[in-house]
């Protein structure tokens, strides 16, 4: 028995790859550079206030607003607490109503750190809903 090497006559119908392979190399070091230098973080557009809403009306009696100023004076609708004393308050409060939604009123020279650890101890009194004020100028 022999075997016959090289006796094909013809065009030869096998695909070339090296290319593509080249190009998906390409590909994937130019998608590894690229992703560390996208932006990471996301872009927040806070609503304005309207023409008509220019007062500086109390909010309604039933609904509760933690203010925290520029100096990181805290209060609970105008009555002054301390941090240490704020999840307290607020299970106090929220222990009694359905409602348990809440909104923090907060200057913008604040660190954002300071906002998140008012709605982490608001979430642990009990508050499902938190609502972000913004200042009126």
């Amino acid at each position: 028995m022999s075997m016959a090497v090289g006796t094909t006559k013809g065009p030869k119908s096998d695909i070339n790859i090296t290319p593509y392979i080249d190009i998906l190399l390409v590909l994937l070091i130019i998608f590894m550079v690229i992703t560390p230098v996208r932006q990471q973080d996301l872009e927040v557009k806070v609503p304005q206030p309207s023409e008509d809403n220019q007062k500086n009306t109390p909010p309604p009696a039933d609904v509760i607003v933690v203010s925290m100023s520029e100096t990181a004076q805290l209060a609970i609708n105008q009555e002054p607490t301390s941090i240490t004393e704020l999840g307290s308050k607020l299970r106090d409060i929220y222990s009694a109503r359905a409602n348990k939604n809440m909104f923090i009123s907060a200057s913008a020279k604040l660190p954002y750190g300071d906002v998140v650890k008012i709605i982490d101890i608001a979430k642990g009194a009990g508050v499902l809903d938190v609502g972000l004020l913004t200042e009126l100028r």
